[in-house]
């Protein structure tokens, strides 16, 4: 028998127990060509852990300063663009938009400006922003350990910060200026997010960066680790593809769908109760296709700038989404495809 074909048949008899060079075995070239038995393997697996439901979040973003100089970033502070951070009134106006939406999980997003948008802004933002929703996710620039843990008291409830690359030779060459060139620092931030606490974490790599397998083997090794040691925190593993942006770079290392599926598939089958999220990076066809597949939160009616969802404007964005479904359309097609939607992640009372 087939080692590709083997290892998804053991997944389906003996459960969970993969090793790193197994997965290197799914995300290989030959595995291609069991894409099928892969795909319904996870779908099942997916099913038996998570059910029939698909939790929706949103990122809210509150600032697009930045320190760092990144290749791939429109906030990267080369470029030439207007800059704004969200005074707390509006804020909640942000707030307001997104709960009138049904949102009760959301990601605060800001680049990464320690001395304008550090501390004591999170802590403002954490009292306004508690009011209204049940689960806050963070994503801004790696902190210290007491700070995950003070923000931990103010409601904070998952942390994710995507290494970007594993690779040391292609973080170098894509982060340029900044705290952020410090690949060590942003490394060790998800083992000092766990030491803090925080009830989950997320990790990620941004394909196109650098090769796909490598930074997939080395994220699955991280995870591993961290899990070892940390095995009260739920973790979370996201595949964001490179999308235009202003100043943005054209990828040499392009991930197309049929990679992108696979490595869904395979994460699946080597962590059946990982979660697995998808953002609106990716085109609506594509989302739906892979949504049966191991994904299990998802965002939608994303807007990647500052004060998008009180003033509906592309200004100032990040980068460029691709699904530019609403909310209430998303989840709408989500029912017509048999799942419920869940609009918060996880009810802080029951930790």
């Amino acid at each position: 028998m087939n080692p590709v074909q083997a290892i998804i048949d053991n997944t389906r008899r003996a459960g969970p127990s993969m090793t790193i060079d197994e997965l290197a075995c799914l995300l290989s070239d030959e595995a291609k060509e069991y894409l099928q038995p892969m795909a319904e393997a996870a779908s099942q697996l997916t099913r038996q852990r998570f059910g029939h439901t698909m939790r929706l979040f949103i990122p809210l973003y509150l600032s697009n300063l930045c320190a760092n100089d990144c290749s791939y970033c429109g906030f990267s502070m080369s470029n030439a663009i207007k800059r704004t951070t969200l005074s707390m009134t509006a804020l909640e106006q942000e707030c307001l938009a997104l709960k009138a939406q049904g949102f009760d999980s959301v990601l605060l997003v800001a680049g990464e400006h320690e001395r304008k948008v550090g501390m004591p802004y999170f802590r403002q933002a954490m009292a306004v922003v508690r009011r209204f929703f049940s689960h806050i996710a963070l994503e801004v620039q790696p902190l210290a350990s007491k700070d995950y843990a003070e923000l931990r008291t103010l409601g904070l409830a998952a942390v994710y910060v995507y290494q970007e690359t594993y690779q040391p030779d292609a973080y170098a060459e894509h982060h340029l200026r900044g705290r952020k060139t410090d690949m060590q620092w942003r490394l060790q931030a998800p083992a000092r997010v766990a030491a803090a606490g925080v009830d989950k974490i997320g990790l990620g790599i941004l394909l196109g960066l650098a090769d796909w397998r490598t930074d997939a083997l080395a994220c699955a090794r991280h995870l591993r680790q961290l899990q070892q040691h940390y095995w009260r925190s739920r973790y979370s593993l996201a595949f964001p593809r490179l999308r235009p942006c202003a100043g943005g770079i054209q990828s040499q290392h392009l991930v197309d769908d049929r990679t992108l599926l696979q490595l869904i598939c395979a994460f699946r089958l080597f962590e059946p109760n990982l979660e697995l999220v998808l953002s609106t990076r990716e085109s609506a066809g594509l989302r739906d296709h892979l949504i049966p597949l191991g994904i299990t939160h998802i965002s939608a009616g994303s807007k990647t700038q500052p004060g998008g969802y009180a003033e509906d404007s592309i200004a100032l964005e990040q980068f460029a989404t691709s699904d530019p479904r609403s909310a209430s359309q998303m989840a709408s097609r989500l029912l017509q495809s048999g799942f419920e939607p869940v609009w918060k992640d996880w009810q802080a009372e029951f930790s």
